[in-house]
């Protein structure tokens, strides 16, 4: 199923770059991780997996009253 295009004006333009850079076992890892579930989209995934982890480390940090 896929997702219906969002119009212009609601898009989040990505224009800043970030770089990783992996060993070779490391690569090995993510690949086979990649093919096994069948990842297409790289990006994407360290995107959400990125983006989830820090949410959820902000959210477990947040201050409480009580």
């Amino acid at each position: 199923m896929t997702k219906p295009a969002l119009p212009p004006s609601m898009r989040m333009l990505r224009k800043n770059r970030e770089v990783l850079l992996f060993n070779d076992k490391e690569t090995e890892v993510m690949t086979r991780f990649f093919q096994k579930y069948k990842i297409q989209s790289k990006s994407r995934f360290f995107r959400e997996t990125i983006i989830s982890a820090i949410l959820r480390k902000m959210e477990e940090d947040h201050p409480t009253l009580f």
